[in-house]
């Protein structure tokens, strides 16, 4: 789930660049991608790049997210009490780099009421934690040489994950909304995402816990999973020609 979706209601950064896509040709592609229902991916290689190339969601896809319940007991209120006294823009404007973290501070609750924002991000970052079996999983696929991307709605926070679970000795914080100002399921960002890696929209498969998100990623012919649980998502990864054998004596020199 996205936390911004429901702050909505009531390094290691890469840049992109903000140049126009070349969208007609990714349209004829969607349409296509879209009607093909046994949707298989070759595991060869080519002299340049294997793919298809992996994009992850992280928050409630890679990593536990603390808001639902670690931040609600951090202020020392329920969850929907939370909700209502929050403002309505003011994390989703953190999310896309509008804002930093002391105007965060400052608009967070409605009512300007201070609070300790090292405390709460010591409370997030010590909430964050790799989702049961995931690690596991991204260890398999980079020894099987998958190319792998973070696509993630977060702000400069991504930082403090990073700081802890080391995710980049498997992929990339290539795509994150606090560096290109866009957030999912906006399609500028897939596109843009498509454009900077200079492949088919249909030779990306992305993974999100929220299916707003995954159809948004097919819209544009990308290849979308819903994550519900590492287990399902390593069936999913199969079924589509995706190498999640593991060879258990190199992996475990590695």
């Amino acid at each position: 789930m996205d936390m911004a979706v429901l702050l909505s209601l009531p390094a290691i950064p890469f840049p992109l660049r903000n140049s126009s896509l070349h969208s007609s040709r990714g349209i004829r592609m969607a349409l296509k991608t879209q009607k093909n229902t046994n949707i298989s991916f070759s595991t060869t290689t080519t002299t340049t790049r294997k793919l298809p190339i992996l994009l992850f969601d992280i928050m409630d896809t890679i990593v536990r997210d603390p808001f639902y319940h670690d931040i609600p007991a951090f202020f020392r209120m329920p969850f929907k009490e939370l909700i209502e006294a929050k403002h309505p823009t003011a994390w989703i404007e953190f999310e896309k780099g509008l804002i930093d973290e002391v105007e965060l501070a400052r608009k967070f609750f409605k009512d300007g009421r201070p609070f300790d924002l090292e405390g709460l991000k010591n409370c997030m970052r010590e909430g964050y934690s790799y989702i049961e079996g995931v690690e596991e999983l991204l260890h398999v696929l980079k020894h099987n040489n998958y190319e792998m991307h973070a696509f993630t709605n977060y702000p400069i926070w991504y930082e403090m994950i990073e700081d802890k679970l080391n995710i980049s000795k498997y992929l990339s914080w290539t795509f994150c909304s606090c560096i290109n100002g866009k957030r999912k399921p906006d399609p500028e960002f897939f596109l843009e995402v498509v454009r900077h890696l200079k492949v088919d929209p249909a030779s990306c498969l992305f993974v999100d816990d929220r299916k707003r998100n995954v159809e948004a990623a097919k819209e544009v012919g990308i290849i979308g999973l819903h994550f519900k649980n590492v287990d399902v998502l390593r069936q999913d990864l199969s079924l589509m020609g995706i190498d999640i054998s593991t060879d258990e004596t190199n992996l475990a020199q590695e």
